[in-house]
């Protein structure tokens, strides 16, 4: 198991998928770049450029509304591995026809090639993210999510620079040289992907339907079967609608508003591509190896304050032409350098944690499907982005900084709609800001020791009202936490106790429905595979000390025997939310910013041997004389 996202690039796992993917990735835009080289080898006529550049984006991406439904079928039978080979290999003879192409500088069958390139990244796409949650565990899947990421975004900008240069650099041998690169990078991905190690197929007996329409919507229809996934997945939409209308505005902006050129063009585009890179590879850290989308709104946030800033940072057109990239950064543009980068910064941020999401709350089985509907949903956010764009500019005589503004204030709104419609995003945002503001937390045993998948009972000491938020934080998985339930009735918090799933319980003597109905939701879930945490004690520490542990955790058991993780939380008692003072004592600001405090787990106990009373002196020990 890796300890930090990096070390995953040392992993068999891992390695090779992500070499392969990125290397797609990189030809791609390669392939791309190099049809625009080729354009101007040719001296082919500005009106008849502009065809082809709107027609190559349309070639490409027919496919995905095409065949993603007959994709998500095939990632879901094959074994993984060999699809990666198989779409590799399709990569070569794609890429042979396009090299026969230039060699030719026949145009038109460069755009068959381009549509072909379109439908072996549509039967790519499903496999690419349903193959990480079967190679990684969960707290590796943000980690992995953000290599993803950092290296799709730095492949297509490295692919861009490569593909341009080749016929400044080739001259006239231009098209042999942009015919032997493709070709080369096509078999180099194919040979590395020999390296990827076998990976169970999800759904071995799926019969595939060829109809690729109807299954497209059944595609459609399986994204949208849960409330935190299908809203994920217009998360993941609504990031490929904005950096669609971003970069697409980023040639004319560099021209006319930054007095540049295609040099300058492509450093705004580093900067974007940079800022996505590290941001996707900063949620590993900020999420402390879970899947955190709290998160989510921290990055929709910044990416609207940002993109509103461009408006402001430069909202008309310059008299200056012609600025080189030197020439700009020393002209002092530093806000709109930091814009730019920011906006990047925070699209990785927003982007990472949806990903990892939908892959871990939906079954493996129907993982490559759903994201097979993610792609054809985002092939449609991408033709609106475009068509929307090209609109708003032509037909009502929007600035580009128009756009920008207008695009920020568009972002907040789909934002508030995606948090209103499932108030677990927002609600994690404020829990993660209040956990990584006010506490370190020390974690031992949890990566180890509490279950990747199934049913499993978390047992744990009981010291303050922060205690959950402590807890899931430290675990990757999403956990249903037993609370007392005139706590879960409070008015003002019950909508977000229910938006957690928690599970109100009481006492038999206070409402014997409300606790057989506890008991009973408490049996459902682990029936469903989901972790259940419950505090033994049945309230908080008076004193410090942990209380005996009750008997509804042997009532628990005895119904559903499954594994049960103990675990004990240190340094909150010191906190204001413990009961150590008095109510007016509780007021009191915290007695220190980022406090220390603790999370220990032990191995799991058999739920056929675990008992109140065994449990609770695993707890006392694994807790010792810590606070």
């Amino acid at each position: 198991m890796a300890h930090n996202q990096f070390e995953l690039l040392g992993q068999r796992r891992f390695l090779p998928f992500f070499v392969v993917q990125s290397l797609g990735a990189f030809n791609d835009n390669v392939y791309r770049q190099a049809i625009i080289g080729l354009l101007f080898f040719l001296g082919t006529g500005a009106e008849q450029r502009t065809l082809y550049t709107n027609l190559a984006p349309a070639l490409f991406i027919l496919p995905y509304f095409l065949f993603s439904g007959i994709a998500g079928q095939v990632a879901e039978k094959l074994e993984k591995s060999r699809l990666i080979r198989i779409t590799t290999m399709m990569e070569i003879g794609i890429m042979s026809v396009a090299a026969v192409g230039f060699v030719t500088e026949n145009m038109p069958l460069l755009l068959v090639a381009l549509f072909g390139t379109g439908l072996q990244s549509t039967l790519f796409g499903p496999v690419k993210y349903s193959i990480l949650p079967s190679v990684l565990k969960p707290e590796e899947l943000t980690g992995g999510n953000g290599l993803v990421e950092m290296g799709t975004s730095m492949s297509i900008l490295l692919g861009m620079i490569f593909g341009g240069m080749i016929f400044v650099v080739a001259g006239e041998h231009g098209p042999e040289t942009a015919a032997v690169a493709i070709i080369a990078l096509a078999i180099t991905g194919n040979l590395v992907s020999r390296l990827v190690p076998a990976v169970d197929a999800a759904a071995p007996d799926l019969k595939i339907n060829w109809n690729p329409f109807p299954e497209s919507l059944r595609a459609l229809s399986l994204a949208r079967r849960q409330p935190a996934v299908r809203n994920a997945i217009l998360g993941i939409s609504w990031f490929w609608f904005v950096g669609t209308v971003l970069t697409a505005q980023l040639p004319t902006y560099a021209e006319t508003y930054l007095g540049g050129g295609s040099t300058l063009y492509l450093f705004c585009f580093v900067l974007f591509s940079v800022g996505t890179g590290i941001g996707s590879l900063l949620c590993e850290k900020l999420s402390h190896r879970t899947i955190e989308i709290g998160l989510v709104p921290l990055g929709a946030i910044g990416m609207t304050v940002f993109c509103a800033d461009l408006y402001f940072a430069q909202p008309g057109p310059v008299a200056a032409s012609g600025l080189t990239v030197r020439e700009f950064v020393a002209a002092g543009n530093w806000r709109l350098i930091a814009d730019l980068v920011l906006i990047g910064l925070f699209a990785g941020i927003f982007i990472v944690p949806l990903f990892a999401l939908v892959q871990s709350r939906t079954p493996k089985e129907e993982l490559s499907r759903v994201i097979a509907g993610v792609n054809i949903q985002n092939a449609f956010f991408i033709v609106l982005a475009a068509v929307l764009g090209v609109a708003v500019q032509q037909a009502l005589g929007w600035s580009i900084p128009q756009v920008f503004l207008a695009l920020a204030i568009a972002n907040a709104l789909v934002s508030i709609l995606i948090f209103s419609l499932v108030p677990e995003f927002f609600l994690r945002f404020l829990a993660w800001i209040y956990v990584s503001l006010f506490y370190r937390v020390r974690i031992e045993g949890v990566e180890d020791n509490v279950p990747d998948e199934g049913p499993a009972v978390l047992v744990c000491n009981h010291v303050s009202y922060m205690d959950p938020l402590v807890i899931s934080a430290a675990v990757p998985r999403p956990i249903r936490f037993v609370m007392y339930y005139k706590i879960f009735r409070i008015p003002g918090m019950n909508w977000v106790f229910r938006a957690h799933r928690a599970i109100p319980i009481a006492g038999a003597k206070e409402d014997p429905a409300v606790m057989e109905a506890a008991f009973a939701e408490v049996q459902a879930a682990l029936e469903a595979g989901e972790l259940v945490c419950i505090f033994p004690e049945g309230a908080l520490t008076k004193d410090g000390r942990i209380a005996p542990f009750k008997g509804g955790i042997e009532r628990i058991l005895a119904a559903k025997p499954v594994p049960v993780v103990p675990m004990a939380l240190t340094g909150l008692w010191d906190s204001m939310w413990s009961k150590r003072d008095s109510r007016l004592g509780r007021l009191r600001v915290p007695r220190r910013l980022r406090a220390q405090v603790g999370l220990i787990a032990d191995p799991p106990v058999p739920g056929t041997e675990a008992t109140a009373a065994s449990l609770e002196a695993r707890v006392r020990e694994l807790r010792g004389n810590r606070p």
